[in-house]
């Protein structure tokens, strides 16, 4: 099993023109992270390379693409310089639906994410980590358990360029978070073992607001996976079980659960210890120290380890790990405690399912702060924690309507703004000694801040204002 896992096979199906790159045309659509890093990648293997951003590239990238003499433009996409492409590279954010996009498939032009193009240049062992929610905690924590003891690297939809950490310093090991968007343009992507976090609905608009399309597109991670390869999943979820039943998964499953007892992979028992079993190796790890809180970090906790103990790492450096680790920023991250509050910065939680984890933590009265762009919400399933623990709502967006009908009724107060300042204020004057003042928008971002970090960053310094 770990010959299989340390010798991954490096034989590609898809061919991006060995030999005669120097004559191969790579376009790249997004002048960002992914987008300079596989151009600088290209380069340096032989490609003619042209780099187009619709917005505009910022002075970082724009300095290295003029360091190495990369051809470039922003704020405009010239057709004629782009659909002379033999590979497009498209920036996750792009949707297929943009005319453009449209053109180039129309032209039969091969278009790959970032993940695909890159990966045809390693030989390293692919850890790939994909999900609703959890999965940049998830792969955070992996990469923490693993660097303890291997050569690995922390790629994909988080941290540096996967292209361009290739180019510097090829990892023996690489563990990539990766989005259903980069995933909707792959075509050999394989990795060695891929977890699958969870299933909610999200990002439907980028869906034809079709869950079955999003669920379909997650699947994806594996794709390409044969039975030498190794499938984590929740097997307490059942959007995930019920795909399964109807298609055949090729890739060894290693379940995990809180609630079963799983035979290979892993489980929680009655004392709340993880016990992961792989073949005839079982080890037990104590729940007690966890560095990170809540029932969904228990089952992050578990894809990790398995992960960890798929790769060999020692059961002493795995429990190390999971009691020393510290999370996320803008993730259940803990800002400040004052006059006995909590404020409590959840602003990577862009989804109601994110959210529901954010609020089934909560252990006090909640004053929340929620809102932003929604993706096609669906807030019932909140309805619960709202009712139980929520005394505050400050409605944080552009368009509140869809939270004011969904929530107006169930608390005595809800406010509205489009200052974060302003909302921390009034989260300020509503919380009690004893309260937590929670930020977890259940939405994007983009209707008042540049990013969710831009939003997370905001709230934090708000608080420290106060």
């Amino acid at each position: 099993m770990n010959e299989a896992i340390n010798n991954q096979q490096s034989e590609k199906s898809f061919s991006f023109g060995e030999g005669i790159r120097g004559q191969l045309r790579l376009v790249i659509l997004g002048g960002g992270e992914s987008g300079v890093g596989t151009a600088l990648l290209g380069k340096a293997k032989g490609y003619k390379v042209f780099v187009s951003d619709k917005g505009k590239v910022k002075e970082k990238y724009k300095d290295v693409l003029l360091n190495n003499e990369i051809e470039f433009e922003d704020e405009q996409h010239t057709e004629s310089k782009i659909l002379n492409a033999d590979i497009i590279m498209k920036s996750p954010g792009i949707p297929d639906k943009v005319a453009l996009v449209k053109q180039i498939r129309e032209a039969k032009i091969t278009v790959v994410s970032e993940i695909e193009f890159a990966s045809k240049f390693t030989d390293a062992t692919l850890v790939a980590i994909t999900g609703s929610n959890g999965k940049t905690t998830t792969a955070t924590l992996t990469h923490h358990l693993l660097k303890q003891e291997i050569n690995v690297g922390l790629a994909g939809n988080i941290g540096d360029s996967f292209a361009k950490q290739i180019l510097d310093k090829d990892h023996d090991n690489y563990v990539l978070e990766v989005s259903s968007f980069q995933l909707d343009d792959i075509i050999d992507f394989k990795p060695k073992i891929a977890v699958l976090t969870n299933l909610s609905p999200d990002h439907l608009d980028r869906y034809d607001y079709k869950f079955e399309n999003y669920i379909a597109s997650k699947f994806r991670v594996i794709e390409n996976q044969t039975e030498d390869d190794y499938f984590i999943y929740d097997a307490d979820d059942e959007v995930i079980l019920e795909y399964m039943s109807k298609h055949q998964i090729q890739s060894r499953k290693l379940p995990f659960s809180l609630t079963k007892v799983i035979e290979q992979g892993a489980y929680l028992d009655h004392d709340n210890n993880i016990i992961i079993t792989i073949d005839n190796n079982k080890i037990i790890m104590p729940t007690n120290n966890l560095a990170l809180e809540g029932k969904h970090n228990v089952k992050n906790a578990m894809a990790a380890s398995t992960v960890a103990h798929l790769l060999k790492i020692r059961k002493q450096t795995i429990r190390e790990s999971l009691e020393n680790f510290q999370g996320v920023e803008h993730r259940l991250e803990h800002v400040l405690k004052i006059n006995k509050v909590r404020y409590i910065n959840d602003s990577k939680a862009t989804n109601v399912n994110a959210t529901y984890f954010a609020l089934e933590s909560m252990d006090a009265p909640t004053v929340w702060i929620v809102g932003g762009v929604d993706k096609g919400n669906e807030y019932r399933e909140l309805f619960p924690f709202v009712n139980e623990k929520v005394k505050a709502i400050i409605c944080l967006g552009v368009d509140n309507a869809k939270l004011m009908e969904s929530f107006g009724n169930m608390v005595d107060v809800v406010v509205e703004t489009q200052y974060m300042s302003e909302a921390v204020k009034i989260a300020y004057r509503l919380a009690e000694a004893g309260d937590n003042v929670l930020l977890s928008p259940a939405c994007a971002s983009f209707d008042l801040f540049e990013s969710y970090e831009d939003r997370g960053r905001q709230f934090k310094n708000a608080v420290r204002n106060l």
